[in-house]
């Protein structure tokens, strides 16, 4: 059968493998030169060349740890590649449960949560799979109740607005008991993939889950967080220790249910400015992820900070292993700020990915050469991870034919 017309402007056609995927990166940057007692800790032996099966998942016993080796500092052969966010959304086996089910049912039903995080995977052969859930997912376990709303995003009812609404948090005491499906969701998830892929975890940074919090629900100014920040800063600071010690933990308990790397969501940076990053975002997720690093030393954390690209000075000494970049700083100028001992993963944008995709009408999985674009290997230098920060436009139906 012939296939459907293409785009005006003619692209080559699709890659064949992931292999060949890889080869198309287009952005090139320096290696970090690695060093240092934590870069030590995070070390594992390295594994045989990359196979890959028929279906696009890696074979047990190929190179399937490379996302975790490079995230430790590593040498790989190649650059690692993995969906940052649940891009399923756009693919129609994601669609069948979003337009059945309730976000809250589907990231707290293991079943549900553990065919989401896997479809990506399936689909592309990547070398992560992260769990299909959201930043506010510990909220309720700290009192703070939330629901997504369709078309809206999430609501929390009771906003954080006084003293007394901070005093009122339950401590994060017992992750197990309060969210005993996160345990089974990782745990039946690495029983998956062990052997033939990276598990992530992650958790929203401290600054990010308070926003939200005091906001009520998404906001483009954010301007109940910054009054507070103005006239009631003991408020604002207050909840966020709380928040810290909370995200931690919590963090520590998707670890010990089996995610092998946990990213640090600071989702809401771009509404901040240098010095207020410095003095709200940044000391609460330092402490938070100090926590984590100390009971588990071996586990690599990564910090993205969605819109901070203006302020990389001041993640440069940050306590995470990896500094994640978003689209809008050039890699070999944030290698310049950070310093040549920083690991970093790299973000592309959607559209960079046209040039190398021909389309079928209604397809969905534009997405995943996002991540494909961002970074190329060059030997001897070190791979790093890369994601992406931005997935198909909401009204783009069309499927990247990939053979």
């Amino acid at each position: 059968a012939s296939s459907p017309p293409g785009p005006s402007h003619p692209c080559p056609s699709p890659p064949r493998s992931m292999a060949h995927l890889m080869l198309l990166a287009s952005t090139v940057g320096l290696a970090p030169h690695l060093g240092g007692s934590r870069l030590s800790a995070l070390r594992m032996s390295s594994v045989g060349a990359a196979s890959q099966s028929a279906s696009g998942i890696a074979a047990p016993g190929a190179d399937h740890n490379i996302l975790l080796r490079a995230a430790r500092g590593e040498a790989v052969d190649r650059t690692p590649v993995w969906l940052m966010r649940q891009a399923g959304r756009y693919m129609a086996e994601f669609r069948e449960f979003s337009d059945k089910y309730p976000f809250r049912q589907r990231s707290e039903t293991p079943d549900i949560a553990i065919e989401l995080s896997l479809q990506p995977w399936r689909a592309f052969g990547v070398d992560g799979v992260i769990m299909f859930s959201d930043i506010l997912t510990p909220l309720p376990a700290l009192g703070i109740e939330f629901d997504v709303v369709k078309g809206t995003g999430p609501i929390i009812s009771s906003p954080l607005r006084s003293m007394a609404d901070v005093t009122a948090m339950t401590p994060m005491d017992d992750p197990e008991s309060k969210l005993p499906f996160i345990r089974t969701i990782l745990g039946d998830l690495r029983a998956e993939t062990e052997g033939r892929n990276t598990l992530l975890g992650f958790v929203g940074s401290p600054f990010t889950l308070v926003a939200y919090a005091v906001e009520g629900q998404a906001n483009r100014h954010c301007i109940n967080t910054k009054k507070m920040m103005m006239r009631n800063p003991e408020v604002l600071h207050a909840a966020l220790g709380r928040l810290a010690d909370a995200i931690g933990q919590y963090a520590c308990y998707q670890i010990e249910s089996g995610a092998q790397v946990i990213q640090f969501f600071e989702s809401w940076a771009h509404h901040l400015g240098p010095s207020q990053f410095a003095t709200f975002a940044k000391p609460y997720a330092d402490r938070a992820m100090a926590y984590v690093r100390a009971r588990h030393p071996e586990v690599p954390v990564v910090y993205y900070a969605n819109g901070g690209s203006s302020y990389l000075n001041l993640q440069s000494d940050m306590e995470c292993d990896v500094v994640s970049l978003d689209w809008a700083v050039d890699m070999a100028y944030a290698r310049d700020i950070l310093g040549k001992e920083r690991l970093v993963q790299g973000a592309s944008r959607t559209r960079h990915t046209f040039r190398f995709c021909r389309f079928r009408r209604y397809a969905s999985h534009l997405f995943v050469l996002a991540a494909l674009t961002v970074v190329s290997l060059c030997r001897p230098f070190t791979a790093w991870p890369c994601h992406f920060c931005e997935f198909c436009f909401p009204s783009l139906r069309c499927e990247l034919e990939c053979c």
